[in-house]
């Protein structure tokens, strides 16, 4: 009977960053930049990579897949986010808070897996380098790549359809900035016991289980380079992992730092998301073609027949 005198929440309100009231000029111009230089800088890695068959290599392919995740997860949060910071409405519909909730978490746990594989692949180049491309062969990718868009696309259903089971009355306000889990949530009107658990377990199984593995694949690794004799082989066997590492750091540090606070501010919280969602994706194209001849090489080439 209770539930006939609530009314059904059919459009959210992101309240925004916290602590950040004033500024949102400033923030319009910083955020629109970056993200800018997020998708200029993908889609010019993606271009080089296609248009070089030096680049068609099991190891560009999966930054080719980088890059599209990397356009993907930073569009998801950030053009509502720029739209509400140059004076629009801060309003999202129910659908498009659902749809925000599922890429994120499709596009997030597609990151894990596709860092994992990056780190396998690197493992067998370094470990097995007579085998690589018969290991890493042109069946070999296309599956791994399907397996990693797969499993987020799973991940991300069980964790939306979870969140959204669950009846929205009433409190429509997002303490946030964009719709994620934490932040809806706490706004349904049923029990949330079971969506918190479920998200907790698999959202942290998933990063731990990746990240353990990337460790392993990189304790191998620097085992086998410790083993190589001259210092020239040494050298090109780390420049191999190296963006690749730097990569990784930037995806999974800010997030190491947030959950090892104890009682982590929403300010922080929403700094770290930021990193996340639109600092990172701006990097990846930096790390990886400042860091790589061949990248380099592939987009002079395409800059130079453009002014011939």
């Amino acid at each position: 009977i209770k539930m006939r005198n609530h009314t059904t929440v059919t459009e959210f309100i992101l309240l925004g960053i916290p602590e950040t009231e004033g500024l949102d000029t400033v923030l319009f111009f910083l955020f629109l930049s970056l993200y800018l230089c997020t998708l200029l800088g993908n889609v010019l890695i993606l271009t080089a990579i296609i248009s070089s068959s030096r680049l068609h290599t099991p190891m560009y392919f999966f930054l080719g897949n980088l890059s599209t995740f990397d356009l993907g997860f930073s569009s998801t949060t950030v053009p509502k986010m720029l739209l509400y910071l140059s004076g629009q409405s801060q309003g999202i519909s129910f659908q498009g808070c659902v749809s925000q909730v599922f890429f994120y978490h499709f596009l997030g746990c597609t990151e894990c897996f596709l860092y994992t594989v990056m780190a396998c692949d690197r493992f067998v180049a370094i470990c097995y380098p007579l085998r690589y491309m018969v290991i890493m062969n042109r069946r070999v990718c296309p599956i791994l790549a399907t397996g990693t868009w797969t499993g987020g696309c799973v991940h991300a259903i069980i964790l939306t359809s979870l969140t959204f089971q669950l009846p929205y009355c009433d409190s429509n306000q997002v303490g946030y900035y964009f719709c994620d889990i934490p932040a809806v949530l706490p706004l349904a009107c049923g029990d949330i016991a079971l969506a918190q658990r479920v998200g907790f377990t698999n959202v942290g199984l998933l990063s731990l289980v990746c990240f353990f593995l990337i460790l392993v694949s990189y304790t191998r690794i620097g085992i086998s380079v410790s083993k190589i004799r001259s210092a020239e082989g040494r050298q090109r066997a780390f420049s191999t992992c190296s963006a690749h590492l730097t990569a990784i750091l930037c995806a999974y540090g800010p997030v190491i730092i947030i959950y090892l606070q104890p009682n982590p501010s929403a300010l922080l919280g929403a700094i770290i998301q930021i990193v996340n969602n639109l600092v990172t994706p701006t990097l990846n194209p930096l790390i990886y073609s400042l860091r790589n001849k061949d990248v380099k090489s592939a987009l002079w080439n395409i800059f130079h027949k453009r002014v011939s």
